[in-house]
């Protein structure tokens, strides 16, 4: 059965306006989405997490952010090849998207019931004129209580764990095949996060969801995600299920992304962390983006860039050294 979604070579490049120089975003990312699966995507803030997301849904500002090569295939069709028409029952119909800030991502001077109102009456035919009783009941789905109250109430007048869950009701209330969280749980406290998550997770189960789940936090991917994708600069280093990135990692990048969990360390001994950064859009570098970063970089490293390879089924790995653990 083919994915239902495809990422192919898609390479994203952002040109700057002072400089008119122009740096590269993503530098041919591959992934697939199985339907009923969900994808972890990880890496450190710069990797180009949510340029990915933003890719799909065909969301980037251009200029000066724009999609220059690559595919990027949704139930077997061109994304990129869609009309406008056909791209206004994709959008929000059948993929849709929960972001980071959920109070910044909502109108402030909408009331929650006539914003979830407009989300059904622009993405689904099958409902011109939704009825307040029917609004009630996608507010009641995601946990929310009291929802006679909250439907008349703007978003300033809820907390940000609530307006996750309005988001989120917004998100599966047409019925998408595939839902995109781009960290859903950054802005809430550590309490809300687990509950969120949760809900995320049995909204998927509930509602039989294909889910991108974009985190930086290595943690969370153990106990949801069928598959991990780690990004880094732009490309994706490492792939394979949660078991064996956390068992036998083959990148050094996604090695020291496990080492830097607190836990990983011992007590009483310092916390590991990555020495330097990640690489901006600007920086030129004719081999492995990581080598400067790399524990184990060999004088190869920093002249050929490495293919993504797989280094057991299932596990693939860009990197001419891998682990041989």
């Amino acid at each position: 059965m083919p994915p239902l979604l495809s990422i192919q070579k898609l390479k994203v490049d952002l040109q700057d306006p002072d400089r008119l120089e122009v740096g590269s975003i993503l530098r041919d990312v591959n992934f697939n989405i199985a339907e009923g699966e969900t994808l972890a995507l990880v890496g450190e803030s710069g990797c180009g997490k949510s340029m990915t997301a933003l890719s799909i849904l065909r969301l980037l500002p251009d200029p000066p952010i724009r999609m220059v090569s690559g595919k990027i295939l949704f139930k077997g069709r061109d994304l990129n090849e869609m009309s406008p028409v056909e791209w206004g029952k994709i959008r929000g119909g059948e993929i849709s998207i929960v972001f980071q800030d959920p109070q910044t991502s909502l109108n402030p001077v909408m009331k929650i019931g006539e914003q979830v109102a407009e989300a059904l009456r622009i993405y689904s035919e099958d409902h011109p004129r939704q009825t307040r009783g029917r609004i009630q009941a996608l507010l009641m789905d995601v946990g929310l209580s009291d929802v006679e109250r909250i439907y008349d109430q703007y978003p300033h007048q809820l907390s940000g764990g609530m307006c996750q869950r309005v988001m989120l009701a917004m998100a599966i209330a047409c019925g998408p095949a595939l839902l995109i969280a781009d960290e859903p749980t950054t802005a809430l406290d550590v309490t809300v996060q687990a509950q969120i998550l949760e809900l995320l997770f049995g909204m998927k189960e509930k509602h039989s969801l294909s889910v991108l789940f974009i985190t930086h936090d290595l943690r969370l991917v153990r106990g949801h995600a069928d598959r991990v994708a780690v990004l880094y600069a732009g490309q994706v280093v490492e792939e394979g299920k949660p078991e064996d990135l956390f068992e036998a990692p083959q990148h050094p990048y996604t090695e020291g992304l496990i080492a830097s969990l607190p836990g990983s360390s011992h007590r009483g001994s310092p916390l590991f962390n990555i020495q330097g950064s990640v690489p901006t859009p600007f920086d030129r570098f004719q081999g492995c983006a990581f080598a400067d970063r790399c524990g184990r970089v060999q004088p190869n490293c920093r002249t050929e860039a490495p293919d993504l390879t797989e280094k057991s089924k299932g596990h693939w790995s860009r990197c001419f050294y891998p682990s041989i653990k």
